[in-house]
Formats: C-alpha cells, structure tokens, sequence
C-alpha cells in the first residue's frame, strides 16, 4: 500500500497538536479523519475503515496502550503511538500492545511522514471480503453498496447528497446502531466550511426523509429502526 490517498484516523487530546496534524498530513496526500478520545475513535472506526491510526499515548481516561491492546483483538490496523514518554519501557510496552512504531514527542513532522509511508508499504492489499455482500435487501428496495445506487424494482431511487452519504454509513456496518452525535461527525467529515455542517436535529429530519424512500410504512419502520439510547441502525434482510 502507498500513501497517496490512504485514510488516517488522528486520535489526540489536544485540540492543537489534532489540527496541526491534519493540516500537515492533508498537505501530504492523505484523508484524515481526527478523534479527541478513545470513545470517539472507537465511533469512528464502527462506522468507517482507516488505513492507519495515529494515537497519542497519554490521553485522559482510556489512553492509548490501553485502546491499542483492546483494538488488537479485533482488527489489525497499523497503528502509530505518539507519547511524550520517551523511555524504553514505554516503547516495549507500546509495542507489546500491539503498535507498529512508536514517535516520542517532540518530534519532527517529516519523520511522522516517513515512518508512516514507511508502515503503510510493509501493509499488504486486502482483497475485498467475499462475505461482505455487494447489494443490501430492504424488502422491496435493494441498495447498491458499491456503486452507492437505490431500486426499487427496476427504478432507481432519487437521493439527495445527505442521504447517499447515510446510506453509505449504515451500508458500511448492518445492523450496528450510530448515536446522533456519530452521524453529525460521519456526515461533516466530507463537508466544506461551517455553513455546510449537519446538525443533530438535521440528523433526524434527514432520517425522516430517508425513510419515506425505504420503508412501507415510515411511521413504523422496519429497515431504517430506532434504537432506544443509541440511535439509529439499519438492519437489511
């Protein structure tokens, strides 16, 4: 894998050190994406796939050797520590959790570049998960997951940009639930300045929407369901 284009998720505390890393990386070639915790990281990565994750180490309440080692045992994401700790106990430990390289802060950002271009060369491709079905079944509307298209019978499905994009959220994980505040996060990641961003009352008038195009009965909806304390899911066939 190379870096051109590869999607990294920056978990760190610190609202400064978060955008001045974005805006580096972005400057770079790469998507990002940013978490301010081990609660919000793990929100994100429910609802979208990363190429690599850079984790600041000393984070308040999980920290990262901690989120690493619970990670490990269910994903194999290369991930890239960042702590202000430099002795070698804490880089064993690190690495021991699971890490793939471990920067002490301070550091240079052009070796923050380097060793991640250097991580994602030694990532193989991964063929697409032949489980992972292509084509979602709501009843009488099917939704294209690759190609991001809705039918219903032969005729397609008209949705506006709002709704493809929370198509593609919950297509991504079935049956998982997404609270409002993952949606907005989700939906604003691809948006432009603050005029564009989606609110979480908006969240639920965009659902609304949604479900007059998936459901037989959207006052009862059996596809597009609401979980009580967690949100919404979409839950196929």
């Amino acid at each position: 894998m190379t870096q051109v284009g590869a999607h990294l998720l920056i978990v760190d505390d610190d609202e400064r050190i978060r955008s001045l890393l974005q805006k580096f990386l972005i400057r770079n070639g790469f998507m990002t994406t940013v978490a301010r915790d081990a609660g919000h990281a793990r929100r994100l990565l429910a609802g979208l796939d990363f190429d690599l994750i850079v984790l600041d180490v000393m984070m308040p309440g999980e920290d990262g050797i901690s989120l690493t080692r619970d990670l490990r045992k269910s994903m194999a994401t290369p991930i890239l520590l960042l702590t202000a700790k430099g002795e070698a106990s804490d880089r064993i430990s690190g690495l021991e959790a699971g890490a793939d390289d471990y920067l002490p802060k301070p550091f240079e950002p052009k070796e923050l570049l380097l060793r991640i271009n250097a991580i994602l060369r030694r990532v193989p491709t991964q063929p697409d998960e032949a489980e992972v079905p292509q084509v979602l079944s709501l009843g009488p509307i099917r939704y294209d997951i690759e190609r991001g298209e809705m039918w219903h019978g032969a005729d397609t499905v008209r949705l506006t940009a709002t709704e493809a994009m929370l198509m593609r959220i919950f297509a991504g994980q079935p049956n998982a639930p997404f609270s409002r505040a993952d949606l907005v996060t989700l939906l604003n990641k691809d948006k432009g300045g603050p005029a564009d961003q989606v609110q979480e009352r908006a969240v639920d008038v965009q659902i609304t929407r949604l479900r007059r195009k998936i459901e037989t009965n959207p006052k009862q909806p059996r596809y597009l369901q609401t979980v009580r304390g967690a949100g919404y899911m979409l839950a196929p066939d």
